[in-house]
């Protein structure tokens, strides 16, 4: 795949700061870029938006919104406010879009951790159309259903997202927490069907996992059929930025510009 359609997540190149990164992807022929929050840290989101589209690559989305369930009120009104502020970040950034990684608790129900995602979710929306950010729902492999979010499988975020009926409220595909699901290409063409399929996040699935969170593969290190996915991904006519997502304590120890050189070729030839 061309590198015009590549973007790369800044946790990707986590020892980089994002001066940096932007620099370098931009000189390895990326087009775009997803914004973690901790990469606008010391510069603010204005001046990070500014130095992106300097370097002439497109923000593709601000990350990471979400965690909304909490036992307590105080706990899920605090979320609901940390929410509004990352929509008023990504809207100085200059963003259109924010993931959400949508939460969970280990101390109640995955069903009354879901009805406190849908409410955060609903209490949020207006802010979001107001600001023209669009929220994207990533659902996670089941391994962090505990604590991370209660939502799964693309099954149960296009649910949520056909809940609301606004072109505010999508998914996020990433297909290190769905490449398993025996449903995904029904779910994938449904989202799409239904104008939900706001990203498409890659990477690989390494069968020696040592790590289930910071040990993710480059792709073509793995076992997903990337080519497989994708092309069920663009039958539904989506044609954005497959972002390039990977949290790697080996690759983030390597020489960052051998990494870069390796995400790019990956990406041409696996993606």
């Amino acid at each position: 795949m061309s590198l015009d359609r590549c973007c790369i997540h800044t946790i990707t190149t986590k020892p980089w700061a994002l001066p940096e990164a932007v620099e370098k992807y931009a000189a390895a022929g990326v087009k775009g870029i997803s914004v973690w929050q901790n990469a606008t840290e010391g510069i603010g989101p204005r001046r990070a938006g500014e130095i992106i589209r300097g370097a002439g690559l497109e923000i593709v989305s601000y990350v990471r919104g979400g965690f909304f369930p909490h036992t307590s009120s105080a706990g899920r009104a605090q979320a609901i406010d940390h929410n509004k502020k990352l929509l008023e970040e990504a809207a100085t950034l200059g963003a259109p879009m924010i993931v959400l990684v949508c939460g969970a608790s280990p101390d109640q129900s995955l069903d009354v951790s879901r009805n406190q995602i849908r409410e955060g979710i609903e209490a949020i929306l207006p802010l979001a159309e107001k600001l023209n950010v669009k929220l994207a729902i990533e659902p996670l492999h089941p391994m962090y259903a505990a604590d991370r979010s209660a939502i799964n499988t693309l099954g149960q975020a296009n649910d949520m997202a056909e809940f609301f009926r606004s072109d505010y409220v999508g998914v996020a595909v990433d297909v290190y927490h769905l490449w398993w699901d025996q449903d995904l290409e029904k779910e994938i063409i449904r989202c799409g069907a239904n104008g939900n399929l706001f990203a498409y996040h890659v990477c690989d699935w390494k069968v020696n996992t040592i790590d289930l969170l910071n040990d993710r593969g480059l792709m073509g290190e793995g076992c997903i059929d990337l080519k497989k996915i994708r092309g069920w991904v663009e039958s539904t006519g989506f044609n954005g930025f497959c972002e390039v997502e990977i949290f790697s304590n080996i690759h983030w120890a390597k020489d960052q510009d051998i990494f870069l050189k390796e995400i790019t070729d990956a990406f041409v030839q696996h993606v």
